[in-house]
């Protein structure tokens, strides 16, 4: 093992002065630096780069003036000037809608109805209760003798007193000029000779709008006797046009579906509100608030009627003589017994709502004006008539003795009816 050891020693020493001599008497050759391989990766990338950059370049603007390509990378604005900008709207939207609400608030009024309702009490019979609901109004024209307010059907349904509260808290009772219940809409009146003065000065006559030019995404505005407290303001936009809802008759318990299609809106409409206007940036009446669908899981969705949709109707009912709701010894009896159409036997049998008239008594004004057993009594006067509670509550405006208007529709085939108008003088109560 010694051996060995000194073999590879000796080897290796003489190894290394052989080296040692040669560069010390020969010229040193200059050691060759390699490069980094990073550096070549890098430079590499850089290359490919500006290759493939000039490569596009050329392309995209052979591409251009050849062929026509990439024309619509440009955007449009419609700022024509030598600065483009984004397109702004022309109408601006901002949160403050103060102004808006101090113009038309003199429009708007409070409705409280106080009616009779029969309540059912823990033995299942049933008793007369006074009942308070309050609504709101908006004051649309003024004749000779009347200040004309337009409201919900339902605010005034089954009232025995209304009173109005104008703007500037003063309250006056108030009639019915005419109601109809599919649209939902019923006109009062309040004689101009119980306003004070000072009162006269503080309301206005509410301005129209256009409510077919909505679109969808336009500021609206509900005012109206939320809750009874008097006058608050929502704000919102128009979220769809044309709905279709049913809504409930709360004086008749009858489910009414609306014979127009409704606005509907995100601002809040409660209770209280119905009847109050819902009016455009402009200050414009363009919907009457009729309705909320109400739920735990829904909120934001509040529906209106809208204005030009009904505003011949409103001219309409503002033209009726002036109700005055009589004594139960004074009131008028047409001498029928009948049932009211509901949804089923109209979309069963074809029928029209109203009162079917299972009965004509005898001896009775409805007998000797020659009406008959199966027709539908569909209005009396100019006020639709869907269910035997309307009917007898118009009647509570016409005495006995007085000539009234019975609108019918008569089977004339299986499905088919006729429009027929009959001229009844209303009798007695019988004993």
């Amino acid at each position: 093992m010694e051996n060995q050891y000194n073999y590879y020693d000796s080897n290796e020493q003489q190894s290394n002065r052989s080296d040692y001599n040669y560069y010390e008497d020969s010229p040193k050759p200059k050691k060759q630096r390699k490069v980094p391989k990073i550096l070549i990766v890098i430079g590499m990338a850089v290359v490919f780069g500006i290759v493939a950059s000039f490569t596009f370049l050329l392309s995209n603007t052979l591409g251009s003036k050849v062929f026509g390509l990439n024309k619509s990378a440009t955007l449009k604005t419609t700022d024509k000037g030598e600065n483009a900008s984004l397109s702004k709207s022309v109408k601006a939207v901002t949160s403050d809608v103060s102004g808006i609400v101090e113009n038309v608030m003199p429009s708007v009024v409070s409705i409280t109805n106080l009616s009779v309702q029969q309540v059912k009490d823990f033995f299942f019979g049933t008793y007369e209760q006074e009942a308070e609901s309050a609504g709101t109004g908006i004051i649309v024209a003024q004749n000779d003798d009347e200040l004309l307010i337009v409201t919900n059907n339902h605010v005034v349904s089954g009232s025995e007193k209304l009173t109005v509260t104008f703007a500037d808290n003063k309250s006056v009772s108030a009639n019915i000029k005419g109601t109809d219940v599919p649209h939902d809409i019923a006109v009062i009146a309040v004689p101009l000779n119980e306003l004070e003065q000072d009162t006269k000065d503080a309301i206005a006559v509410a301005v129209l709008g256009d409510s077919s030019k909505l679109k969808i995404g336009e500021p609206a505005i509900a005012i109206g006797n939320a809750f009874g407290h008097g006058q608050s303001v929502t704000t919102g936009v128009i979220s769809a046009k044309e709905r279709e809802i049913s809504t409930q008759d709360p004086a008749t318990g009858q489910t009414v579906k609306s014979s127009v299609k409704l606005l509907q809106t995100s601002a809040a409409i409660n209770h209280g509100n119905s009847g109050g206007p819902l009016v455009n940036a402009a200050g414009q009446v363009i919907g009457i608030n009729s309705s909320k669908l109400e739920g735990s899981s829904v909120e934001g969705v509040g529906y209106a009627i809208p204005i030009s949709d009904v505003s011949e109707l409103i001219k309409d009912l503002m033209n009726q003589e002036t109700k005055t709701k009589l004594s139960e010894e004074k009131r008028g009896y047409i001498g029928i017994s009948g049932v009211n159409v509901t949804d089923e036997y109209a979309e069963l049998f074809n029928m029209p709502y109203g009162v079917f008239i299972k009965e004509v008594q005898d001896k009775s004004g409805a007998k000797e004006a020659g009406m008959k057993e199966g027709e539908v009594i569909v209005k009396l006067n100019a006020s639709t008539i869907d269910s035997m509670a309307t009917l007898q509550e118009e009647l509570k405006y016409h005495a006995a003795g007085e000539t009234v208007k019975v609108t019918v529709k008569t089977p004339e085939s299986a499905g088919k009816y006729k429009e027929k108008t009959y001229e009844v003088t209303l009798g007695k109560k019988p004993e």
